[in-house]
């Protein structure tokens, strides 16, 4: 289905109000909440395009060449500027970087973008090497307030992060390292202010929750019993839920903030059990959740508060549809809306 559509990738800004869509026919822009889409590059502009990155809900995109007619290259990051008025729509790219190998991921913030700083006289910051990444995983907190960036570490399972704000530009410093996991690592997400980082591993049983500054395991949520590949984690603007999207078709939602809202396995009421059947009790289950099409990627994130008691999670899938659920502190949860972006028609000019 997301051949059919020619969806490539997805991604959504820093506070997840809009989300921009790499396709095989260019990029998309949308807003969330109305639903609309707000801009495009078609094919003659761009080529078709493996991903897309907007900084904020700026006039300023990266993009990366890729799919099946490119214009770009796959081993370059493209600036394209919409607000350049220029007659040649070529001269809207106003910053090209380019890496020996093809770019996995891009990540943007006010400042930064990925290690390189810009728009304005762009400068390599950082260069740092990883373990064997084959999906780029990273994430870069948008906080102005702190300049964090996690990446897999070096060991089998573990998360590096690095204060960039404490390096000096051109030089290497030693990120700090978090053992997450026994596995792999598949998935990550940092909160808004970058004071928590999320993982789960290639087995996708488990998300962990870990302190930004003081490394220590905050919380193990649970997603189910049988392997998943998780495509996406995010937290709430406020950090008191998380949403995790898996290939099961299903969406979860657990609460961080009063933990006793998720629930718990049924054993938890027996008492004593043995160690290994204890970290199953233990673990903490969704308090809510929602299905979207099996096995189709999407990206998922939380809504706009209807009322102090209601919340809301966006989920948006490669096959071209958009669902919005209602959610309740008693794990009520109800679809208030259903779309397919794809068909939606540009209602302004990006």
């Amino acid at each position: 289905m997301a051949q059919q559509r020619g969806v490539n990738s997805l991604q959504f800004n820093q506070d997840q109000s809009c989300f921009c869509c790499a396709m095989e026919t260019g990029v998309r822009i949308y807003n969330v909440e109305p639903l609309m889409e707000k801009g495009h590059l078609d094919h003659e502009q761009v080529g078709s395009i493996a991903l897309c990155s907007m900084l904020h809900r700026s006039n300023l995109l990266a993009v990366v060449g890729g799919g099946v007619n490119p214009k770009f290259s796959e081993i370059s990051v493209l600036i394209w500027d919409d607000a350049q008025e220029v007659r040649d729509p070529k001269d809207k790219l106003v910053l090209e970087f380019t890496f020996t190998k093809p770019v996995l991921a891009v990540r943007m913030r006010h400042d930064k973008i990925y290690v390189y700083s810009f728009p304005d006289n762009p400068v390599k910051l950082f260069e740092f090497d990883t373990r064997d990444n084959p999906k780029g995983l990273c994430d870069l907190c948008p906080s102005l307030e702190k300049q964090l960036l996690v990446f897999p570490g070096h060991k089998c399972g573990s998360l590096q992060l690095m204060d960039l704000s404490n390096t000096k530009p051109g030089t290497s410093s030693a990120p700090f390292t978090i053992n997450a996991h026994q596995s792999e690592i598949a998935c990550l997400a940092l909160n808004q202010p970058g004071s928590v980082v999320a993982s789960a591993s290639r087995k996708g049983t488990l998300i962990r929750l870990f302190d930004t500054t003081t490394r220590d395991k905050l919380v193990e949520l649970r997603r189910g019993t049988d392997p998943a590949t998780l495509y996406c984690i995010n937290f709430s603007h406020d950090s008191s839920f998380l949403c995790a999207s898996s290939d099961k078709g299903t969406v979860h939602i657990f609460a961080l903030k009063d933990t006793k809202l998720n629930r718990r396995s049924a054993l938890a009421r027996v008492g004593k059990v043995g160690p290994v059947i204890g970290q199953y009790v233990d673990s903490q289950w969704s308090l809510a959740n929602f299905t979207v099409p099996v096995e189709c990627a999407c990206i998922c994130a939380f809504g706009k508060n209807t009322s102090k008691n209601v919340n809301s999670v966006i989920a948006i899938c490669v096959d071209g549809t958009f669902h919005k659920y209602v959610f309740t502190p008693d794990g009520n949860c109800n679809r208030e809306a259903f779309d397919v972006y794809l068909d939606i028609c540009d209602d302004d000019d990006f």
